[in-house]
């Protein structure tokens, strides 16, 4: 299987809520998820140059590098069972003004982080991306998830920003 490169980024509004997108496509048709796309490898862009696209692209938001906050570098293996994914996740300072219009790719809402844990969301998602993001999203974690269908996700730190707390280096499956 090949590797995948993207990069989600988490935008909010001004008053703290996340925008996610439910899905029109694959992977992960009909569930919620923030934006997000493949890097333009071809061109050699830079997960950086990725997560400003695409968030112009999909919200209208003129971003820069500083506005960035690269928090998690996670591969997946064996993402439904048909790929690899090398995800870059940011986290962006700059509030979005106003919900972004619909796209081919989906619809948005925003939504606050309590509401996020009852939508239908990625199932890798829902049992790690989240709890990184909320552990995490203020430094820096490379994470693995091997994704093998028929087998229980399984999540591990594999590096943290040096000097800060590992205490969650592994993540439990419930």
């Amino acid at each position: 299987m090949q590797y995948k490169i993207s990069a989600l980024i988490f935008l909010k509004d001004k008053d703290g809520r996340f925008l996610m997108l439910n899905r029109a496509k694959a992977p992960n048709q009909g569930l919620w998820s923030p934006i997000g796309g493949k890097l333009e490898m071809p061109l050699g862009e830079s997960p950086f140059e990725c997560a400003i696209r695409e968030a112009k692209e999909e919200t209208g938001i003129d971003l820069e590098n500083q506005d960035l906050h690269l928090f998690c570098m996670a591969a997946e293996k064996a993402y439904e069972g048909n790929g690899h994914w090398l995800m870059f996740l940011f986290e962006c300072s700059k509030p979005l003004e106003a919900l972004p219009p619909a796209i081919d790719e989906g619809e948005f809402a925003f939504h606050s982080r309590e509401e996020i844990n009852s939508l239908p969301v990625p199932e890798t998602d829902r049992q790690g991306l989240w709890d990184i993001y909320d552990n995490y999203h203020d430094r820096f974690v490379a994470l693995k998830v091997d994704c093998q269908p028929g087998k229980p996700l399984k999540f591990e730190i594999e590096g943290l920003v040096p000097g800060q707390n590992s205490a969650h280096a592994n993540l439990q499956n419930d």
